[in-house]
């Protein structure tokens, strides 16, 4: 799909393997255990790592490919006619079709506490919930298995960084005869007296400019899209309600931007990740962070995740020789920093910048344990962001990075069901991570669905086909 969707010109560099490293504990007793793609390979280091658990990391990959393999569903619910889905749903037909949506109601900490007694081995089994935003305990093992098995192909790193991936999209939308415009908030869409969309509201400056179009797809997430997007009278109906009280915001993100000198060789550094917890009891982990006071919090983040985007991409020394990025990441509560939430972005006074520096601190403490060619005299930038700033970036209502909340209520069939991309509004449909799973795969999917129901036709299936028809043209063109 990114393929076509780029005219082939996005390339992908492969990162390190292994590409994750888990590090447990604190650092006089810290565990390391690297995980590695490759669907033989991915369970043999494991083995490696914890003799006489071969048994339960068989089963832990087993349930994992067997819960992938019945996602199909999930995209199926949003497509087929909403008779039939109720008709799947209350019969429990969706749970005896979609082994999907059978594990979908039982949390990680369930299902990995049933394989095994080993504390570090359960954590090494749960530790990628990061990547969707909740606590082992709060999080649907269904959800957990698309990561997992996501992985097992490898993971990958855009040449050139994310950037590119707009970069190389925006020509196919325009050679398609679309415009791609920054700078120019939506602050409302348009609805006739029938409740039908016909256009949005853009803001040229402090000038409103309307653009009509025929149909309304919106990126922007239901949160937005609902409570801020759409007039008072339509918000208030009992379809668009019903929706709302069945979603709720994720967690607040927390990012750390490092600008370092010195090449990724003088660092020390690789094109991998690192998963930096406290201890290996996750769920304690999280839950202790999440009820302290903010001061006491910034003391000791206690998940951090770092990578490396500059050794990530092979065309970064040419661009910017003898010097390395880092990027770390974490979660902080909205409301930790919501006193700062209406000042200006740059400059929210001098508690905030305290506080925010106590998290820097906090972090920086552990990445120069973990990375010890990084001393301070090689830090030649360092910011934060905090949940106001991703509410100010990104538009996130409560600074939350994976919009919509991925606990276990997200994988209902009955919320899979209804928040489809067909609004409640005529003309009004909505796509992306909100509408179908978080992140870069999740949105992709979120866009596939959407273009289904406009077009009356499974762009799921073509895109199926396309992958296999593309792969025997390349097979033939290698011989």
């Amino acid at each position: 799909m990114l393929d076509q969707m780029t005219n082939g010109q996005l390339q992908w560099e492969p990162l390190e393997n292994p590409f994750d490293h888990v590090l447990l504990g604190p650092p006089e007793n810290r565990r390391r255990y690297p995980i590695y793609s490759g669907k033989t390979r991915f369970p043999e280091e494991l083995k490696k790592c914890f003799p006489g658990e071969e048994k339960a990391i068989d089963e832990y990959l087993r349930l994992a490919k067997k819960t992938k393999n019945g996602v199909w569903l999930m995209a199926m619910l949003k497509l087929l006619p909403v008779f039939l889905t109720k008709f799947l749903i209350c019969t429990g037909l969706v749970e005896r079709l979609s082994f999907f949506f059978k594990m979908a109601p039982r949390s990680l900490t369930d299902v990995v506490n049933e394989l095994t007694q080993n504390q570090d081995l359960r954590a090494v089994f749960s530790y990628i919930v990061g990547t969707y935003g909740k606590t082992p305990k709060e999080a649907s093992f269904a959800m957990h298995s698309l990561l997992v098995t996501h992985y097992l192909d490898g993971a990958w790193y855009p040449k050139g960084g994310s950037s590119e991936i707009a970069y190389h999209m925006i020509p196919i939308v325009e050679k398609a005869g679309g415009a791609v415009l920054v700078r120019a908030p939506v602050n409302r869409i348009l609805f006739n007296d029938a409740k039908e969309a016909y256009g949005v509201s853009v803001l040229k400056g402090q000038e409103e400019v309307h653009i009509r179009a025929p149909m309304i797809v919106s990126d922007a997430g239901i949160f937005n899209t609902y409570e801020k997007l759409l007039p008072a009278e339509l918000q208030a109906l009992p379809a668009i309600q019903e929706q709302l009280s069945m979603v709720k915001h994720g967690d607040g993100g927390l990012s750390i931007f490092m600008g370092l000198n010195g090449t990724k060789e003088e660092l020390g550094l690789k094109a991998d990740n690192y998963w930096i917890f406290a201890e290996n009891n996750l769920d304690k982990l999280l839950e202790d962070y999440n009820s302290k006071a903010r001061e006491q919090a910034a003391q000791k983040i206690p998940l951090l995740f770092v990578a490396c985007p500059s050794a990530k991409d092979p065309t970064w020394e040419e661009r910017s020789p003898g010097k390395s990025t880092l990027s770390l990441v974490s979660f902080a509560k909205y409301e930790w920093f919501e006193d700062w939430k209406d000042d200006k972005v740059t400059n929210r006074g001098p508690d905030y910048k305290e506080l925010k520096q106590m998290f820097i601190d906090s972090a920086l403490e552990v990445v120069m344990d973990v990375f010890p060619k990084i001393t301070r005299d090689k830090i030649e930038y360092i910011d934060a962001g905090t949940p106001v700033t991703n509410t100010h970036y990104i538009a996130a209502p409560k600074g939350e990075i994976y919009g919509v909340d991925h606990d276990i209520g997200r994988f209902r069939p009955e919320l899979n069901a209804t928040i489809r991309p067909q609004t409640p509004l005529k003309n009004l449909y909505l796509t992306g991570q909100d509408m179908f799973l978080c992140g870069f795969a999740g949105a992709l999917a979120g866009a596939l669905t959407c273009g289904s129901v406009i077009l009356n036709r499974n762009l799921h299936l073509d895109a199926i086909a396309l992958a296999k028809r593309a792969k025997h043209f390349n097979k033939q063109k290698k011989e």
